[in-house]
């Protein structure tokens, strides 16, 4: 963001920014010009991986009964997703389900973060490649625990037939189609995509605001200050945002997996 700010300062580029500036360009020193093959976003998600199975692996390397404050840490991130996510949204059977939510809330909490962290500044999830990924995963975990619980043909016919009377169910029928098997993975990647991408708009057009405001006219400076207390404003809201959309994000496929479980749903 501030290279940007830098760039626009500098008289180098147009104000306001558009989706373009989403699309970054390779950061590897040879390939094709203008490859989108191993982008600064890429480098981001490969870090998250690396951050996340470092750190467990280092807190949990030689446990002790009274937990060092890594150990602890790690734990409270674990205890929460299991007892506030898995069991709260499952119950018991949702114990086994806690790990995978645990990866899954770490990670994207962790890539939510580059958000507002220096130098990334910019989130995978505002590339909506990376939530419909997730959500493809979270989707096929739901579906195959469903049918591997009832059958193919029970767990379709529970999720499709809604206990109703039988003249409405060709009305009910396509409307669980769609909300089932549809708009579930859809929603789950668009939400959190459209809410990294707003926020990483919204700092972007007041930190460089600033800038074209600044550069525009001397006159406007103190409008530019103001622009940028904007920007350190909205940056604890973004942080509020990150955690929320990865507590959302765990606790809706949470919610699916014990759809899927119910004997009626």
């Amino acid at each position: 963001m501030f290279g940007q700010a830098n760039v626009l300062a500098a008289g180098q580029a147009g104000f306001p920014p558009t989706v373009d500036d989403f699309y970054l360009p390779s950061i590897l020193p040879w390939g094709v010009e203008d490859s989108y093959w191993f982008t600064k976003i890429t480098a981001m998600v490969w870090i998250a991986v690396g951050v996340l199975i470092i750190f467990f692996l280092a807190t949990y390397r030689n446990p002790q009964l009274v937990p060092t404050k890594k150990q602890w840490f790690a734990e409270s991130i674990y205890g929460f997703v299991r007892n506030n996510i898995a069991v709260d949204m499952i119950g018991h059977a949702g114990v086994r389900f806690a790990p995978y939510f645990t990866t899954l809330f770490c990670f994207v909490l962790l890539t939510n973060a580059f958000a507002i962290i220096p130098f990334f500044q910019i989130s995978p999830n505002s590339h909506i490649a990376f939530p419909a990924i997730l959500a493809i995963i979270s989707y096929v975990l739901f579906n195959y625990i469903g049918i591997k619980k009832h059958g193919f043909v029970k767990y379709f016919k529970n999720s499709l037939i809604p206990p109703a009377p039988w003249y409405i169910l060709p009305l009910l029928i396509p409307i669980e189609l769609f909300s089932t098997f549809i708009v579930r993975p859809f929603s789950l990647a668009v939400r959190l995509f459209a809410n990294m991408f707003a926020g990483h708009m919204l700092l972007l057009v007041f930190t460089l605001g600033g800038f074209a405001m600044l550069s525009a006219n001397a006159w406007l400076a103190p409008v530019s200050v103001l622009s940028w207390v904007m920007t350190i404003a909205l940056t604890f809201l973004e942080f509020l945002v990150i955690c929320l959309q990865a507590y959302v994000f765990t606790v809706l496929t949470a919610s699916y997996v014990q759809g899927a479980l119910a004997d009626e749903h």
